[in-house]
């Protein structure tokens, strides 16, 4: 099996759609012969910032000399960027090996006449055997949707369950308060592990305090109080917290600080379970962690920022963020978002700071919000908005639009930055 055909096999399994649920991905897995159980995992669950705490937690520990796999979903730049050890993606002949073995274990899941795992599942089991075949010491795991039944949580050796931000999203599959979302999320903590959580709202802690102190899990909460900010800007930013001085983050997003505190208790909390990571790789990491689409400046002529938000909550974050690094400057949008999403709070919430904004359909045709329906939300709260039908189109026309001392903003779904970025890259390549 190529490369090419692995991929076209994964297309032709996404087919059966998404479905919350474990026991079809132990049975995939038990057929592989559970290569998960082999490994150690640090678990991420949360609303906004798991990518980013992923990010920062993988680098350090590779930083500190463990060989440490990433699994991360959705991707930004390249499919196979979500499987990654020590920073580097799995290679195309690997996945294609891989993926041939999952496929001979679906056949034979098929003609016990058991259900047919989703593409997700199958994308999992093949991160695992990688993991495995990689002899990982640490594997950075990202939840792909809630915690209790996501395929991911099919693990059983977790060192540490981490919780960035929790806040209100997909509540048609995880509950329609925040505890009853925080309780799915909780659902990643296994009997004895370490708990790290970044502050949440009270009804949020209370959930997991709750469900740490039933499992006997030791909590560490990260302190925006003790966080002293030195210096930001949109190139990078200097913090302490506690006992640590002048941390530097090369990550933009005032979020990123409070992402990043999370990490120093997560790092906190190993070196107490008596794992050596010592306090340069901890700084060499935190400057070396890169992740894209997160507050990610791709160009500078004019300034050119790409962002994930697409929710409410993110949405908030990324106005302080601009508030705080371009005050006074022309803000020129371009938003995408999918059908599910609280649009129109975004809307709320962004639209009164641009002057102009372009809206695009994303590249998901099934899931995305038509443009001309965000470009009505929009049209609430800027008197200039342009439904595009094109992504290419609103990055030609946007700068088109913007001067020098301008600010372009791309944000919204994940799933159409790195086109974004792609455009903006090969733009600058023609000049």
């Amino acid at each position: 099996m190529t490369y090419k055909e692995a991929r076209v096999y994964l297309d032709e399994v996404s087919k059966y759609g998404s479905v919350l649920g474990l026991d079809t991905i132990r049975g995939l897995l038990n057929e592989l012969d559970n290569p998960q159980d082999d490994l150690k995992f640090i678990h991420i669950a949360g609303t906004n910032g798991k990518g980013s705490v992923l990010a920062y937690t993988s680098t350090i520990l590779s930083e500190a000399g463990y060989q440490t796999g990433r699994y991360v979903s959705p991707t930004v730049v390249s499919y196979l960027e979500r499987i990654q050890v020590d920073g580097k993606w799995i290679p195309e002949d690997d996945f294609a090996e891989l993926v041939r073995e999952v496929q001979k274990a679906i056949v034979r899941m098929e003609a016990h006449g058991e259900a047919s795992p989703t593409v997700f599942e199958a994308e999992t089991a093949v991160a695992f055997l990688y993991f495995k075949r990689m002899q990982c010491d640490f594997v950075v795991l990202e939840t792909g949707l809630g915690g209790t039944l996501d395929a991911t949580n099919v693990v059983k050796n977790t060192i540490a369950a981490v919780f960035s931000s929790v806040s209100r999203d997909h509540m048609e599959l995880l509950g329609e308060s925040l505890k009853e979302i925080a309780g799915n999320k909780a659902g990643i903590m296994k009997p004895g592990c370490v708990v790290v959580t970044a502050g949440q709202k009270p009804e949020v802690m209370e959930v997991f305090e709750q469900c740490a102190g039933e499992l006997g899990c030791r909590i560490y909460k990260a302190d925006a109080g003790k966080v002293e900010i030195l210096e930001e800007s949109w190139s990078g930013q200097h913090f302490t917290y506690k006992n640590r001085a002048d941390i530097h983050i090369s990550m933009a997003g005032r979020y990123q600080i409070m992402n990043g505190v999370t990490v120093l208790e997560l790092i906190d909390a190993l070196q107490d379970a008596g794992y050596r990571i010592p306090e340069e790789s901890l700084r060499k990491g935190f400057e070396k962690t890169v992740w894209p689409g997160r507050f990610t400046c791709i160009s500078t002529n004019p300034i050119f920022i790409v962002d994930g938000a697409h929710n409410e909550e993110a949405a908030l974050r990324l106005r302080e963020s601009v508030e705080t690094y371009f005050p006074g400057k022309r803000l020129i949008f371009i938003m995408g978002v999918f059908q599910d999403k609280e649009y129109q709070k975004i809307a709320h919430i962004m639209g009164p700071m641009a002057s102009k904004i372009f809206t695009v359909d994303l590249p998901d045709t099934d899931r995305t919000l038509k443009a001309a329906e965000l470009a009505g939300a929009l049209s609430l709260y800027c008197p200039d908005v342009k439904a595009e039908t094109a992504i290419s189109e609103a990055v030609k026309d946007a700068f088109l639009a913007a001067a020098k001392e301008d600010v372009i903003l791309t944000f919204g779904s994940l799933s159409y930055l790195g086109l974004v970025m792609e455009l903006v890259k090969k733009r600058g390549e023609q000049k």
